[in-house]
């Protein structure tokens, strides 16, 4: 009878490792933007463990320090909204298996939230603004000025997006005018 017992809780332990290994050396998540710039869909590599019953989606603004947490079925991709532009947001996951034994952390995924535009003033007067903005892959950009907010002219854009971060273009004119607006355009 002992050793049934221990054998039973050898053979437990070891199935629960066996999950572990086998969802962190299969597991990545990778993100990829929509159209809607507070939207990010996450997507991952099933668990290749028999026993997976559900995914736990983790994440927050800091690295490693997941704030939020959703709990998912045996699906490999989630759709999330509701983010706030220019903001990065760190992605992980787990499996749990129906016993709710939960592996470790997936690798981390990273996204900055397009939508924001930043500008500042150079360190000294007459230097050109600096304007930033968060780029999704697949997406080109337009910066756009204008004096009047109805008039409004391209004056840089950037290449098609392949990987999700800040881009930054000087305006080496903004000094030329008592005041000028700026919008950024998807495409």
């Amino acid at each position: 009878m002992k050793s049934t017992l221990w054998k039973n809780k050898f053979y437990n332990w070891l199935f629960l490792l066996a999950l572990l290994f086998s969802f962190q050396q299969a597991m990545a998540v990778t993100v990829s933007p929509p159209w809607n710039p507070t939207t990010v869909s996450l997507g991952w590599s099933p668990s290749s463990a028999t026993n997976v019953v559900g995914y736990n989606i983790y994440y927050g603004t800091s690295s490693g320090d997941y704030t939020s947490e959703i709990t998912i079925g045996n699906v490999s991709a989630i759709t999330l909204s509701n983010l706030t532009s220019g903001v990065t947001y760190y992605f992980a996951a787990t499996a749990f298996d129906a016993a709710g034994n939960e592996s470790g952390f997936s690798n981390e995924a990273m996204f900055v939230v397009p939508g924001a535009l930043t500008l500042s003033a150079g360190a000294n007067p007459g230097d050109p603004l600096l304007i930033k903005f968060p780029v999704s892959p697949s997406h080109w950009f337009e910066v756009q000025a204008s004096v009047d907010l109805q008039s409004w002219t391209t004056i840089w854009q950037t290449d098609v997006a392949t990987t999700n971060g800040w881009v930054q273009y000087s305006d080496p004119d903004a000094g030329s005018f008592t005041s000028r607006f700026y919008r950024l355009v998807l495409h």
